[in-house]
Order: C-alpha cells, then sequence, then structure tokens
C-alpha cells in the first residue's frame, strides 16, 4: 500500500531533505571553524536520479505499484537492506578566508531556506495521503 503512487518519491525527498539540513544546520555550526570546509550534497543531482527512479518504474509496466529503486548513479545509496544513505560533497565554490574557512553565509541560508520548503512540501503531501487513506477507512469519502 505505501509502496504504490507518489508515496515512495515523496518518501526519499523526505529522507534527502531531511539528511540535507542536519549537513546544512552541521555547515552553520562550523562557520567559524578555522580549516572547516563546507559540505553539501547536490538537490539537483537528486532529483535527476528520483526522476530516473519514477521513468524506471513507470517502463516496467508498474506505473503505480512497485518499489522505487534508485540507480548506483546519484547521491543516493541504497544498501541490500534497504536502508538510504546520502553521498555529501565538499563545496569549493566560496571565497577562502583568512583562516582557511570557505564559508558563504547568504548561499548556506539561502540553500537551508529552500531545503526545509521542499520539505514541509513534501511532509505535507505524505500527510495528505494518509488523511485520505483515514478518510476511506472511516468511510468518508
Amino acid at each position: 500500500m505505501f509502496d504504490s503512487g507518489a508515496m515512495p518519491a515523496l518518501e526519499r525527498m523526505a529522507q534527502f531533505t531531511s539528511e540535507r539540513s542536519k549537513l546544512i544546520n552541521h555547515n552553520i555550526a562550523n562557520f567559524t571553524t578555522p580549516y572547516y570546509k563546507p559540505t553539501d550534497m547536490d538537490p539537483k543531482a537528486f532529483q535527476a536520479q528520483l526522476r530516473a527512479a519514477i521513468d524506471d518504474r513507470r517502463q516496467s509496466g508498474h506505473a503505480q505499484r512497485g518499489p522505487l529503486k534508485l540507480g548506483a548513479h546519484g547521491p543516493a545509496k541504497v544498501a541490500a537492506n534497504g536502508k538510504v544513505t546520502f553521498q555529501a560533497t565538499q563545496s569549493n565554490e566560496n571565497i577562502l578566508f583568512h583562516d582557511q574557512n570557505n564559508r558563504d553565509l547568504e548561499r548556506t541560508m539561502q540553500d537551508l531556506v529552500e531545503n526545509a520548503l521542499v520539505h514541509r512540501a513534501s511532509i505535507d503531501l505524505i500527510k495528505n495521503q494518509f488523511d485520505m487513506l483515514e478518510m476511506a477507512i472511516r468511510e468518508r469519502l
């Protein structure tokens, strides 16, 4: 029941944004740490990985049902036991300060807000799915 429709994609997106939020908060906590290099996960690469998994499921003939299998190319890696891990990469785009830290406060805050909005949207959509299921169980439709 939970591997049908949009639920698997929403679940993966919520997992990704949750892990990315932890990473961004860790970067913020280390803004004043000398030699610290911020890390991040590329949301566009994850979206491409998720899109490829959705396309694969559609082409398999089970467009509405079946597990969503993430491919090997992207920041998300699925272990044999089904646990998803995300790979972070070091960001070298910012200006290098005298303390060898390449922080960028404005960009980090923008990433934090964008990530929070995507996470909130994913959770709201999952909640709507459960609300519809609850209404069907209670025969309120």
